[in-house]
């Protein structure tokens, strides 16, 4: 089959388009005939060696599509089922072998892009807000990336929580997404001290959470802008890992908590994974929740995907489509 592999860490040259074994599902396990895979950060994070894998690895961690082989013992799909699932490594393939209890039914009504789009990013934005930090009508939060694909769908599911939403971007085009999805405010980082602004915007008291995905660049600033006792949610670095630092630092900001939450700890179960994927899956079909899928990209060119991502010349959710 034809998939894409890297077989060295580096930057998205090291992306070769080959042909690679077809999988055998083993016991427990579903081979999936990929439509649709959804791109994510954690691709390049892998790719680049900042989360280990064995070499050569095919990356991608979401796709939908149809289930075309049963390993043994598999009961809960069956062959011809349409699929989508998040959190399994090798989606960057014509097919792949899936544990068959982490795949979701994809109801008839959405189509195998949605699959793809939906479930990392949208399972994410969903743990992000019921249950890292759990929101509320008296919460305040602050997003950042909130034109991204999971800040898109995380300012939305805040403000179906009742909270205020502030957000950071970096243009005006952005802007105006992160306003479109229910932002309170949003801020735009390239143009103004986010900090000094939040400073404003809660009249000196600071925010209940932070949600950054951002890392390296906004750590700081991230704690900077809490309410004692407020929460960082760190769950991403798409600017780079933070540096080690001194816990006792969170005492002297206001016994601040910190977490570094991964989405497939919050679905440990079929149980809580069918709930969140449920959710976001119902939520799009009802229009409570728009997703939007910005891009799409041959798999071949998953290089240039990877390029378009990290350059920050993305918004909402980029597709990858096999041949």
């Amino acid at each position: 089959m034809k998939a894409v592999r890297f077989h060295q860490c580096g930057g998205p040259e090291v992306l070769i388009y080959e042909d690679a074994p077809a999988p055998t599902p083993g016991p427990g396990e579903a081979v999936v005939e990929i439509k649709a895979i959804g791109l994510n950060y954690i691709d390049t994070y892998h790719r680049q060696g900042l989360y280990p894998v064995g070499l050569p690895c095919i990356p991608g961690m979401e796709a939908a599509g149809v289930v075309v082989r049963l390993g043994q013992g598999v009961e809960s799909v069956q062959v011809g089922d349409r699929v989508a699932y998040a959190g399994v490594m090798g989606a960057y393939a014509a097919e792949a072998a899936v544990p068959a209890d982490r795949l979701v039914p994809l109801p008839a009504a959405a189509s195998y892009q949605v699959g793809a789009a939906a479930l990392l990013q949208g399972m994410t934005a969903h743990y992000l807000a019921h249950a890292s930090y759990r929101l509320g009508r008296q919460d305040t939060a602050l997003i950042h990336a909130g034109a991204g694909g999971v800040g898109l769908l995380l300012i939305q599911m805040a403000k179906r929580c009742g909270a205020r939403v502030l957000t950071t971007v970096s243009t005006k085009e952005k802007e105006r997404l992160a306003r479109g999805a229910g932002a309170d405010e949003v801020i735009r980082y390239t143009e103004r001290d986010f900090e000094q602004d939040v400073e404003a915007l809660t009249d000196g008291r600071g925010v209940d959470v932070v949600y950054d995905s951002v890392g390296q660049a906004t750590f700081d600033q991230s704690l900077n802008v809490l309410r004692p006792l407020g929460y960082l949610v760190l769950f991403g670095q798409s600017s780079g890992p933070v540096p080690p630092f001194d816990p006792g630092i969170l005492s002297t900001k206001g016994s601040l908590f910190l977490t570094r939450p991964t989405m497939l700890h919050y679905i440990q179960t079929r149980e809580a994974l069918l709930e969140r994927a449920g959710a976001v899956l119902k939520w799009i079909a009802s229009g409570e929740l728009v997703l939007r899928i910005s891009e799409h990209f041959a798999l071949a060119d998953a290089a240039a995907a990877h390029r378009a991502l990290q350059g920050r010349k993305t918004t909402g959710k980029v597709i990858l489509i096999p041949e």
